[in-house]
Parts: C-alpha cells; sequence; structure tokens
C-alpha cells in the first residue's frame, strides 16, 4: 500500500494524456469559485486577457465595464480606441509593477504622474499610448482622459466580485529619476528615449510576488469581498532586451511569472489560477493552437482555452445558462507587437 494507489487519475501522464486525445483532456482546473452568472468580474492584463472578457459576455455572465464609450462610435472604433477590452481604458497592463501603480493611483495613495508626450503637435499619454491612434488635441484632453480611467479604475475595484488578472511581462522600463513604470519603451509606441532617465529593468520572482501580493491587499482593504483569478499570458516575447535569444528569454519570463501565480494562488483562499498558460503551450496539444509565426494564438486555441473555464466551472457546480455565442475574436490590440518594427 502506498499513497500513489488513491491517487485519481488526472496524477497520472499515461491516463490523464498519453490514452487520451488532446481534445479529450479534462479535469485540468479545479475552480475554487463558483462564479455565477449576475456576479460583476473584471478583467485586466496583457493582450490575451482581452480575451476573458468578451467570452463572459458571451456566454451571458456580468463583465462589468466601468468606462464606456460615447454612445456615437461603432464597434470598429469602439476597440480601436481602447474601449471594451478591458474593464476600463487602461490598456495593456502587463506587469504586476504596472497594476501596482494603477491601483496606488485609484486609491490616492500617490498621485499620478504629469508626464505627457508630444509629438507632430499630438499628446500622448505614456502610460496609455495607443488609447488615443492619433493622439489627443492638447495635453488637457490627456490629463481628463487619464483621470477618467483612473476613476474608472478605481470603480473596477470596489464594484467587482470577481477581479481577472493575466501577468504577461517580466521587462519593464521605467523612469529611473522619478521613479514609475511604462507599459512600453519610450520611443517605441510614442514619447522620445532618454538613456540618461529610462531604465531597462527585467523583474525578478521577488519583486514580481512583492507587488501583486501588495496589490491584492491594497484592493481587498477597500473591497474585502473580492475575489482573484490570476492567468499567465501564453504569448510569447516579440523582442527582449535580456541579451538571451528570444526563445530563451520567453521561457524565462513564463516561468518566473507561472511560479509567482503558483505562490500566491497556493497560499491565498482568495486568490485562484487558471491554466491558460499550460493549454496553450504545453507540448499536449502540440502548438496546434498557435498561427504560422508560432506567437499569435489562433482563434480556434482562444475558444478552446475559454470553453475549457467554463466547462470546469460547470463540471463542479453545475451548469449554468449559456447565452448563445459567436465565440472569441483572435484580434488584439497589443502595444508589445510595435516591437517587430524595429528587429532589422
Amino acid at each position: 500500500m502506498n499513497p500513489y494507489e488513491d491517487l485519481p487519475p488526472k496524477a497520472f501522464w499515461k491516463l490523464a494524456v498519453a490514452s487520451r486525445s488532446m481534445f479529450d483532456i479534462n479535469d485540468i482546473w479545479n475552480p475554487k469559485f463558483h462564479i455565477k452568472q449576475d456576479e460583476p468580474v473584471v478583467t485586466f492584463g496583457s493582450c490575451f486577457a482581452q480575451h476573458i472578457g468578451q467570452a463572459l459576455s458571451n456566454r451571458g455572465f456580468k463583465w462589468l465595464f466601468t468606462e464606456k464609450p460615447p454612445h456615437w462610435l461603432n464597434e470598429q472604433n469602439t476597440k480601436k480606441f481602447g474601449y471594451n477590452i478591458f474593464s476600463a481604458r487602461t490598456g495593456n497592463i502587463y506587469t504586476t509593477s504596472l497594476l501596482h501603480q494603477w491601483t496606488k493611483w485609484a486609491l490616492e495613495i500617490e498621485p499620478p504622474p504629469t508626464e505627457i508626450w508630444e509629438g507632430n503637435s499630438r499628446f500622448y499619454d505614456p502610460f496609455r499610448p495607443r488609447i488615443e491612434p492619433n493622439g489627443f488635441a492638447s495635453e488637457e484632453e490627456v490629463k481628463l482622459s487619464r483621470e477618467q480611467t483612473i476613476t474608472s479604475f478605481k470603480a473596477s475595484i470596489t464594484s467587482c466580485r470577481y477581479f481577472v488578472f493575466t501577468l504577461g511581462l517580466t521587462e519593464s522600463w521605467v523612469n529611473s529619476k522619478l521613479d514609475y513604470e511604462y507599459p512600453m519603451c519610450p520611443g517605441t509606441v510614442a514619447g522620445e528615449y532618454d538613456q540618461t532617465k529610462h531604465k531597462f529593468i527585467n523583474q525578478k520572482f521577488t519583486q514580481i510576488e512583492s507587488k501583486l501580493n501588495e496589490t491584492i491587499a491594497l484592493m481587498k482593504s477597500v473591497n474585502p469581498k473580492m475575489k482573484f483569478i490570476l492567468t499567465v499570458s501564453p504569448v510569447p516575447l516579440t523582442a527582449t532586451m535580456s541579451g538571451n535569444h528570444v526563445a530563451v528569454a520567453t521561457m524565462a519570463s513564463k516561468s518566473v511569472l507561472r511560479t509567482v501565480a503558483e505562490q500566491i494562488s497556493s497560499d491565498n483562499s482568495h486568490v485562484d489560477y487558471f491554466p491558460s498558460y499550460e493549454i496553450i503551450n504545453s507540448p499536449i496539444f502540440k502548438g496546434t493552437f498557435f498561427e504560422p509565426n508560432q506567437r499569435s494564438v489562433n482563434p480556434y486555441g482562444v475558444n478552446f482555452v475559454m470553453d475549457t473555464f467554463f466547462k470546469c466551472l460547470s463540471n463542479k457546480y453545475g451548469s449554468f445558462k449559456i447565452a448563445p455565442h459567436k465565440g472569441v475574436s483572435g484580434d488584439q490590440i497589443c502595444e508589445e507587437e510595435l516591437l517587430e518594427a524595429f528587429g532589422k
């Protein structure tokens, strides 16, 4: 007699993987929370997080928007101008330190920076550089728009039942003189790079874990009932400043982020982890879910991930009424992809 004899089939590679079709893998997630369809869910994070909110909405769940587009914007321009991608118009939040930064602004722990970028008589928000594709008309517009998003981000924190966050990157750019972080290196999407103050940091486990723990604590201080679902983006890096081959840098980055997510979800009953990263990247699935560029996740992969999410929920907590849905588009708004243009 030994403890392995009482383990379920999912604990054994042969039973759970080798003897099954890759499309018949089950029990891959054991959700901690019974997410009900009338409970508000907000979503933020890196590019892949954009699919989660849409999938929730398509299946009749309450994906909460706290920053809504003007009524006259059509569907195409709504997304182009950064609305209805995340729950507020933050753009991609790639790192836990950026999430911590937004949270401190929203909870008025520290004021947002005053920095604004200018180019060709247009103005850009360094912390949401692609929100207005052609830039804002004035510095005042940038300021007012940023203030609105900070207010909306606070409403997301205080109004949600579940906060879904997708960890995307360890590589980051900071203003070393003023001590804040940008989502992209200045001079790529907009702005001008200044080597005397713009510093590259490849964040380590301890920094990433600390910032995420601090952020969760801050959010729960104003909304004690909220719970968190973490995911890790399966999308490889577009480019790396680490000095390593981009494939090696990608594996290092994702491994650290996955370990942070595991540590925090294991240590906290109010934090869960959903394995979207594993579903896309595991050798079980043979790269089926990537486009030919081996970076972009194809629509079939996106839908498979989200179908798995809802199947695991219903298997554990019972079926729910599923609204007719058209699936999830593979299109994303992703600033990091613009780095591709700088490869010679």
